[in-house]
């Protein structure tokens, strides 16, 4: 589009219909943005994740990881898993938060949408607690953004019919399938978790 000096009274030129055309985002890059705009919501000060789930684009459901409803935020009471030094990817079990997938899936069957078939954005990979839940909701892809360090999670996917793919990737992403006997090597070598009462 040629520009122009604006002179008294003159208006600025409006881009032309094919340019507002070539500006919009693609579907994948959409829906990921709304997962990242979700990521915003939560009320994790470790690590902000945000998820969307959608079929036929269309978007049904969205999460982001945080506490409970009606639950004290980590910011005001204190964050469980800093206090144990527990590192990132280990010891879900030890967190009082929901992770976005997870508040994804459930929003969904607490408002009676069905997901089976859809499509999961999410802006980190799943974690073991959250690739079960996938799994079992039948959601049939998992797109995201970022890693996370939970190779008992990809070894879940990876044994699942679920399409995974790294967000702009094209096609799926060929998980490895570690035997359960590499998974447990790999599972020992993880740190403890710290006993506070020493």
């Amino acid at each position: 589009m040629a520009s122009r000096r604006l002179g008294v009274g003159m208006a600025p030129e409006r881009p032309s219909p094919a340019d507002l055309l070539a500006q919009r985002p693609d579907w994948e890059t959409y829906f990921m943005d709304m997962a990242r705009l979700a990521s915003r919501r939560s009320s994790c000060h470790r690590r902000a994740v945000g998820a969307v789930i959608v079929k036929d684009k269309r978007l049904l459901t969205t999460g982001y990881n945080g506490n409970p409803p009606d639950f004290e935020h980590c910011a005001t009471m204190g964050c469980i898993r800093e206090m144990l030094n527990v590192p990132s990817g280990a010891h879900h079990e030890l967190c009082t938060g929901l992770h976005a997938e997870q508040n994804a899936i459930i929003q969904a069957a607490t408002t009676g949408v069905a997901i089976a078939g859809a499509t999961l954005y999410t802006t980190t990979f799943p974690c073991v607690t959250c690739a079960k839940m996938i799994m079992a909701a039948r959601i049939s892809e998992v797109v995201y953004d970022e890693g996370y360090p939970d190779e008992l999670g990809r070894f879940m996917l990876a044994r699942s019919s679920i399409h995974v793919r790294k967000f702009g990737e094209p096609i799926p992403e060929p998980l490895e399938k570690t035997t359960t006997r590499e998974l447990v090597g790999v599972i020992a070598q993880m740190a403890s978790v710290p006993n506070p009462r020493r």
